[in-house]
């Protein structure tokens, strides 16, 4: 793993500030364009936000929201990364990864020892900053509701 910390794009800032976060713009993102949360009601969604440490990534001019992170975390021990979206209109400028980027440091400030996700199409954007996957998957197991 590199400790590099791969560099935003020139005019996008991220941020930890929950007040910046657009609850709107996020939940649409998800409930319609993102195939782990299609269909998440926004009272679900401003329930995961309130609960979570959220990065977002801004737009330095406008100000816009264009990228979102969302963290399940005790801030001591444990991370669950979950609901990372990157706006279609900003993709293919490093965003995603260097979103991760900044909840692994942000995390390591913490002294959190394990960050997980699960992802079913990005594996090379996380493997970038040194996500990996299970040494023993057979040691983990999950217990869903319906």
């Amino acid at each position: 793993m590199t400790d590099d910390v791969p560099r935003l794009a020139e005019g996008y800032e991220i941020s930890t500030d929950p007040d910046r976060v657009d609850a709107a713009r996020v939940h649409r993102w998800l409930s319609t364009d993102a195939y782990w949360a299609l269909g998440r009601s926004r009272e679900k969604q401003d329930q995961a936000i309130a609960g979570s440490l959220n990065l977002g990534v801004y737009d330095t001019a406008s100000g816009t929201q264009v990228a979102y992170a969302r963290v399940v975390t005790d801030r001591a021990t444990f991370a669950w990364l979950c609901d990372v979206y990157v706006d279609r209109t900003v993709r293919g400028k490093g965003i995603g990864t260097a979103l991760a980027a900044a909840v692994r440091e942000e995390l390591r400030g913490y002294g959190v020892r394990r960050i997980m996700l699960a992802t079913h199409d990005a594996h090379d954007v996380y493997a970038k900053v040194g996500f990996r996957a299970l040494e023993r998957p057979d040691q983990w197991l999950a217990l869903t509701f319906g």
